[in-house]
Parts: structure tokens; sequence; C-alpha cells
């Protein structure tokens, strides 16, 4: 007669064996905390990469970049780098993420949304800009947070710090982005009805600009556009923007990255 244990092992196996790959591959899917900064609270040693996170509240667990640096773990949720992965995307496509993780990538509204839902956490947006002559400059944001889906992914910020200058409260009077909602080709929610720049008459932002951004009279900062190689990056409308850094007109950055941090 077999003892118990053997039997429950046989019991696993054979349920085992009957499940599905989804089924399987959902059951190896353990969070390994909250959030990033979470997991490196927990595990000061922990080294960048591919981690699995559960926010509070969210019923499946779901994969993000974590960078670790010395002040924590940060959750990247956009990474640019080249022109190999293209940014023009419709609405679906904003919401749930594209990309590798450890590549380009655009994580997705919802999780992003999910990660700063709850109001007991505060949370930091950082924004790092490389251009193509070697310079770089961060944004910082304190109080990040995007509202619900139904709101359109509406943008909250609060108080800016860093070295790039507060593009997304505009490099000059009326573009601030602050407070509006997500905009995509086929979801357009910015604050042209219609825009006016000169003589020039505008009314979606994603027309000029393309990609998907929190668009207002189009604004001084998108970094979701069109990606340009250096020698063919000055004077693009779409292009990757941070006008309070680089106003030269315009400059397409050659590299970003958007993280958060709780605190």
């Amino acid at each position: 007669m077999r003892s118990p244990a053997v039997f429950c092992w046989l019991t696993l196996a054979f349920l085992l064996s009957g499940t599905g790959q989804a089924e399987k591959q959902q059951a190896a899917v353990i969070s390994q905390g909250t959030d990033c900064t979470q997991i490196k609270a927990v595990s000061p040693r922990a080294s960048s990469g591919v981690y699995v996170i559960q926010p509070p509240g969210v019923k499946a667990p779901f994969k993000v970049y974590c960078e670790m640096r010395q002040d924590g773990g940060w959750t990247v949720f956009q990474r640019r780098s080249g022109g190999a992965l293209s940014f023009n995307r419709n609405w679906a496509e904003y919401a749930n993420g594209f990309g590798s993780l450890r590549h380009e990538h655009w994580l997705g509204l919802k999780k992003v949304y999910a990660l700063t839902k709850n109001r007991a956490k505060k949370w930091i947006l950082r924004i790092d800009l490389w251009d193509h002559e070697g310079g770089t400059a961060f944004a910082q944001y304190q109080n990040f947070r995007l509202g619900h889906g139904k709101a359109a992914y509406k943008l909250h910020v609060g108080k800016y710090s860093g070295t790039a200058g507060d593009a997304i409260r505009g490099a000059y009077r009326g573009n601030d982005q602050n407070g509006f909602g997500f905009s995509t080709v086929d979801r357009d929610n910015d604050g042209c009805s219609p825009c006016i720049f000169g003589d020039i008459s505008q009314r979606e932002c994603t027309f000029t600009d393309s990609g998907g951004w929190w668009y207002s009279n189009c604004g001084s900062a998108s970094l979701n556009g069109d990606w340009h190689p250096a020698g063919n990056h000055m004077g693009w409308g779409s292009g990757l923007h941070w006008r309070t850094w680089k106003s030269r007109a315009p400059y397409s950055l050659m590299a970003t990255r958007m993280m958060i941090k709780s605190v």
C-alpha cells in the first residue's frame, strides 16, 4: 500500500498531466513582490531585470522590467533606443502594452494604472533622456498617477525637479499636459478644438506628433513619436521631443526611459 505522501505526489502528477500548457504556465507565474520598489527593499542586492509583480487588488500577476538603483527599485514602463519598434499604435495596444521588456517597450496604461491607483502609496515618475551628442538629462515628478481608463488614463504629476526642464507643464504658456487624457490615432483626448500654431489649424495632435501621449495644445513633451537617427533628427513634427531641454527646431532625442518608484 502506498504511503499518503506518495499518493499525494502521484495525484499531483496526474492533475498536472491533464492540464493544458496555459494552465501550467499560469501556475508557474508566482509574484515576486507588489512592485519593483518593494522587491528592492526586501532584496537590496537584487539586480536589474525582468520580475513578476502583483500590485494590491490586481487579480493576475504580470511581468515588468525593474531598474534597480541605489535610490530604490524603479518599474520601467517606457523605453526607446532606436527605430526597430514602431510606437505608432492604436488605443488598444497602448492600453495593453507592446514590445520586449528587456528592450524597447511600452508596459501598458492598464498596468501603470493598476500600480498607481492605490492611494496608500505615492509614486515618483522619472524620465531619463539621451541626446545624439552624448548628453543626458532627467525630469522627476512627485505624486504621479494615472486616472481610470474611463477617464482616458488622465495624467497627474506633482512637483518637478531635474535637469531637463518641466516639459509636461510646457515650454510656453498654454502647453500644460498635466490633467489631460491619453490620445492615440483612434482615440482623441487632446486639448485641440482646434489647436492653432501661427496660421496652421490642427484638430488632432497625433496627426503630426504621431504615437500616443497626454497631449494638450499638442505640448512640449512627446516621447512616443517616430524615432530619427543622428543626422536626421532635426525639424520633424513627430519625434522624441522634450522641448524644455532641446528647444532647437524641433529636436528628436536618441533614447528615453520612463519609470516609477513608490514612496
